[in-house]
């Protein structure tokens, strides 16, 4: 075991496990449960959504929703397709290489990798027990999560947060690899078995000085990414850009985009971005994580969110949107449990 990075890991809770932050909140869910007679008040959050947006939902459905002028190129490749039939999709949809290819059920990064040959698709392909999406890549280098919030019955929503994410970037010294650029940080250091087995051999490559190489070209906590709580960043500007969007996607009320920009003066004027992805009732308002921020900021602002999201599914259900079943919810969770098993041993 390496102690170093153990302690490391005690000492800042963001990388504590998933079950352990959340056991207040468990508690709060619990109550909502009992004031809606159902653990799947969920399911009306977000109703044009799979299941509001919180199990089994797919990336390519919520896609669907959102005007195309706001997320690049996408496209859905069926689980043990011909993969002449990939090529001709890729083709068609002129969708160039590199790309990103995803699952089209996901959980938190896993199985995301940036395609930069046929060959790697190929691969990808072959392993892929699942519907998965290929995707263009977003020709801007910053990335912010914004958490939105609108009630069913209001013309206009709030941002109720923003993250900004720092890439898993090494810079080189023109001495040290890159196995020991990694080493060298405990951030990056947590990621070194998934970085080994996606660069092997070149991770004993040495990096020249003053050159920066992304290892992971997406903004995912689990992959590395440091987030940053830039909440501050909220104006009328950019909540106006940001209404004007959601407003267009039908029956949306509660969750986090994750969006690629330009700059941010362009952002708050509408242009040069694109969303990555939108996430609905399993959203996490992810600012909590950035490293100045104690446990007890993190309980109180998922237990704001949550209150968002009974509130908004309670009133959903008023309008005639109802609530899963315990029986549908069970069968839905039978199915989150074993696709997460798909994707996390890819």
């Amino acid at each position: 075991m390496n102690w170093k990075l153990f302690f490391h890991k005690l000492f800042h809770w963001e990388y504590w496990p998933f079950q352990i932050v959340y056991v207040p909140i468990y508690f709060l869910w619990a109550f909502y449960a009992l004031k809606a007679r159902t653990i799947f008040f969920f399911n009306s959050a977000n109703p044009t959504m799979t299941n509001g947006g919180f199990i089994m939902d797919s990336k390519k459905e919520i896609y669907d929703l959102i005007p195309q002028q706001y997320y690049p190129k996408t496209e859905l490749v069926t689980e043990k397709s011909d993969f002449e039939k990939v090529e001709q999709l890729l083709h068609d949809a002129q969708i160039k290489l590199p790309c990103i290819a995803k699952p089209d059920i996901g959980l938190r990064g896993s199985a995301v990798k940036k395609i930069n040959s046929i060959n790697e698709l190929q691969v990808y392909h072959s392993k892929a027990n699942f519907d998965y999406l290929l995707q263009d890549l977003i020709p801007y280098e910053h990335e912010v999560g914004i958490f939105y919030v609108r009630f069913p019955n209001e013309n206009k929503g709030r941002i109720t947060g923003i993250v900004s994410k720092e890439f898993l970037v090494v810079e080189g010294n023109g001495i040290s690899n890159l196995e020991d650029l990694i080493l060298q940080n405990p951030r990056y250091a947590l990621q070194y078995k998934t970085l080994k087995m996606e660069y092997g051999n070149e991770l004993k490559q040495i990096i020249p000085k003053g050159e920066k190489r992304n290892l992971v070209p997406y903004g995912n906590h689990a992959r590395g990414a440091k987030f940053i709580d830039s909440s501050h960043l909220i104006s009328d500007k950019l909540t106006h850009v940001i209404d004007e969007m959601c407003l267009q996607i039908n029956e949306f009320y509660f969750g986090r985009m994750d969006v690629m920009y330009h700059n941010w003066e362009d952002l708050e004027a509408g242009k040069n971005f694109q969303i990555v992805e939108l996430n609905g009732a399993a959203s996490e308002p992810t600012h909590i994580y950035d490293p100045k921020h104690s446990i007890f900021f993190a309980w109180k602002s998922l237990a704001q969110h949550i209150t968002y999201m009974y509130k908004i599914s309670v009133a959903n259900r008023k309008r005639g949107f109802h609530y899963l079943t315990h029986k549908e919810g069970m069968q839905q969770y039978r199915l989150h449990l074993n696709q997460s098993a798909k994707i996390v041993n890819f």
